[in-house]
């Protein structure tokens, strides 16, 4: 009989995709019903890692329509005004990669950590692409900031970063959030969800799934 640390879930996410922002309560809710009993192990997707073009007329456009579904969906708050900044390059692999520095540092931390990350972005209109931003933000959430910055900039953080968006990439995943569950030892895993999904029934899928599997 598997241990119950082989059921666990992998969560495909960045810290800078507005979905993933949406989901945040929702994820926030999985972890405290199953606790232990399927922890998370949360993978960075790299929305758009390493952009490096400025934002367009036509791009702030289609940003603005995206944040206003997440917000009627989720009823998670946005600054919109943010979108409207001049010359922003919407880069999402120092976000990534803070959240990834942070997981290395205090693992325990990462998840609440990409929360506070997007909320920064989102609701509060701070530029998560900036390393000093990305720095007050988890020396707010009480990580040693010397030691953040020293690892972020550090090519061990940058490759743990690239192996987290391949990883994604080898999966086929394309869209934020994906949510699967699977177990360790066996290494096989099902989809829980592709993209937005509100909590509604998704405790008991998910105590279903357990339950089918016990004693695999």
């Amino acid at each position: 009989m598997s241990q119950p640390s082989d059921h666990h879930l992998v969560y495909f996410a960045d810290p800078m995709c507005s979905w993933c922002y949406g989901f945040a309560p929702v994820i926030g809710a999985v972890v405290t019903h199953f606790g232990a009993r399927l922890p998370i192990d949360l993978m960075m997707g790299g929305l758009q890692a390493g952009e490096t073009r400025p934002m367009r007329d036509k791009d702030m456009a289609y940003i603005r329509e995206t944040w206003t579904r997440v917000h009627e969906a989720s009823g998670q708050p946005f600054d919109f005004g943010f979108v409207e900044r001049e010359g922003f390059v919407y880069d999402t692999e120092p976000a990534c990669r803070a959240v990834v520095t942070v997981r290395a540092l205090a693992p325990a931390q990462a998840l609440s950590f990409k929360m506070r990350v997007s909320r920064a972005f989102y609701a509060e209109g701070r530029d998560t692409t900036s390393a000093g931003v990305l720095a007050d933000v988890a020396e707010e959430a009480g990580i040693d900031r010397v030691a953040f910055e020293g690892a972020f900039t550090s090519p061990g953080a940058r490759d743990a970063t690239l192996r987290d968006i391949n990883s994604a990439r080898q999966l086929g995943i394309a869209g934020f959030p994906t949510l699967l569950a699977g177990n360790r030892r066996t290494n096989q895993y099902a989809v829980v969800t592709n993209g937005y999904r509100p909590l509604a029934d998704l405790p008991e899928v998910l105590e279903r799934w357990l339950a089918a599997k016990a004693g695999s």
